[in-house]
C-alpha cells in the first residue's frame, strides 16, 4: 500500500545512563544493531526499558521515528539527529510513520509485523536526552510523535529490511492527528472501528478517549458519555 519504504537502523539499548527522574536510570541510549535481531511480544532482542510504567510492555514493545522526521529536527536544531538519538528501536525511510492509522499493520523483515498502537508522548527524560531549550513543548507542537508498535508476529529484522503497509482500519485517525488534535469526531471513529470489528484499541487509547470525553463534558458541563 505505501511505495518503497525500508527500515534504515535497528536501535537497542547502549548501557543505561544516569538520570534525574524517578527511576534513577533510563534506557533512552538506543544504537543500532549490527546484526539481525530477534522480535518478540516485548520488543529487541537485548533491549530493555528502565520506566515500564511509560515505555515498553505488550502495547508498546518497538518505537518507530521516520528519517524524514528526524531531517527536519536535523535543520531545526543544527544539528545531527542519528538513529536512536529518540529513543527508537526502528528508524524507517519512505514510510509515513506519523501518517500511519491506530491499527495499521506492518510486515518487516522475516515475519515480523506489527501494529501501530499510539504516538508517543515525549516526557521529561526525552527533554534531559536532549539538552534542547523547552523540548517537550516544541516536540510537541511540531507534531511529529513517532508510533509506538505492538508485536502481531514474532520475527528478525535488520537494516536494510523491506517494509510493507499490510492493512489498515480505515477509520482515517492517525498517529498524528490524535496526537495535535484529538477531538469527539476522531474518537467516534476510533470507538465505531473497534466496535465493527476493525482495531483493536489498546488501553492507552482507551484511556486518552476516555480524558478527552471528560474534557469535553466538563468544558460542556455536561456528563461524560459512555462508549458509544
Amino acid at each position: 500500500m505505501e511505495g518503497m519504504a525500508e527500515l534504515l537502523a535497528v536501535c537497542r539499548v547502549e548501557k543505561l545512563i544516569p538520570d534525574a527522574g524517578n527511576v534513577g536510570v533510563t534506557a533512552i541510549d538506543k544504537r543500532p544493531a549490527t546484526k539481525p535481531l530477534r522480535v518478540r511480544p516485548y520488543g529487541l532482542y537485548g533491549d530493555v526499558q528502565a520506566d515500564r510504567k511509560h515505555h515498553g510492555g505488550l502495547t508498546k514493545a518497538l518505537y518507530a521515528y521516520a528519517e524524514e522526521d528526524a531531517g527536519f529536527w536535523a535543520g531545526e536544531l543544527g544539528r545531527d539527529i542519528p538513529a536512536g538519538l529518540f529513543g527508537e528501536n526502528l528508524r524507517t525511510a519512505g514510510l509515513d510513520v506519523n501518517g500511519a492509522e491506530i491499527g495499521e499493520r506492518w510486515s518487516i523483515g522475516d515475519g515480523l509485523v506489527v501494529e501501530v498502537t499510539c504516538p508517543r508522548t515525549p516526557c521529561a527524560t526525552f527533554q534531559r536526552r536532549m539538552a534542547e531549550p523547552q523540548w517537550v513543548k516544541r516536540f510537541t507542537d511540531v507534531g511529529l510523535p513517532g508510533a509506538y508498535l505492538r508485536i502481531v508476529h514474532a520475527g528478525t529484522i535488520a537494516a536494510g529490511d523491506p517494509v510493507d503497509v499490510v492493512s489498515r482500519p480505515g477509520h482515517g485517525v492517525s498517529v498524528a492527528s490524535w496526537f495535535t488534535g484529538a477531538d469527539e469526531l476522531q474518537a467516534d471513529a476510533l470507538e465505531a472501528s473497534e466496535r465493527a470489528g476493525a482495531v483493536r484499541l489498546v488501553p492507552e487509547m482507551h484511556e486518552s478517549i476516555a480524558k478527552l470525553r471528560v474534557r469535553i463534558a466538563s468544558a460542556s458541563g455536561a456528563p461524560a458519555s459512555e462508549n458509544r
